[in-house]
């Protein structure tokens, strides 16, 4: 396989700034990020960037919030009270944490607490942010039917992650 394409593992080392250079989030080429394309593991705008892509290819894109993490949403913020967190929880300003609603599990982050009220909020930390990745692709193989089965990547015979191999 030469080029990226849908179903393909690929791997890439990146560096992700926010609107003022702050590094977000980086992989390297000692520890790179490997996924499946195709399957919505990454974000819109750098799937599309990535397809085509060859070996070795090194290139920037600065995406808008629309093909990133999307907008921030008014309505995945709410308020709750202090007594629906476990009592031994401290809660600070900033913490993420699993909550269930309507459809599934979803990350919440605590944005703020006053008195007996916290709001969460359920949009993606860097939702309405202006995101320029730093992207060098290093490794592309076809993905087995195993992966594309279960729409994600495994990491040979010692793979780990929480469900059986069917």
């Amino acid at each position: 396989m030469n080029a990226i394409e849908a179903k393909s593992v690929v791997g890439i080392a990146y560096v992700l700034k926010g609107e003022v250079g702050e590094v977000l989030d980086k992989s390297t080429e000692d520890d790179p990020f490997v996924f499946l394309m195709g399957v919505e593991a990454i974000v819109p705008g750098l799937e599309r960037k990535l397809t085509g892509k060859q070996v070795g290819d090194e290139f920037n894109v600065t995406l808008q919030p629309t093909d990133g993490y999307g907008q921030s949403s008014p309505e995945l913020v709410g308020q709750v009270k202090r007594s629906e967190f476990p009592s031994d929880l401290d809660l600070t300003p900033g913490l993420r944490f699993q909550g269930e609603v309507a459809g599934g599990i979803r990350m919440f982050t605590i944005q703020t607490i006053e008195g007996d009220t916290v709001t969460i909020d359920a949009n993606h930390e860097m939702a309405g942010k202006i995101l320029t990745f730093e992207v060098k692709v290093l490794t592309i193989r076809p993905a087995t039917t195993e992966e594309i089965s279960h729409k994600h990547v495994h990491h040979g015979d010692d793979c780990d992650h929480g469900h059986d191999h069917h």
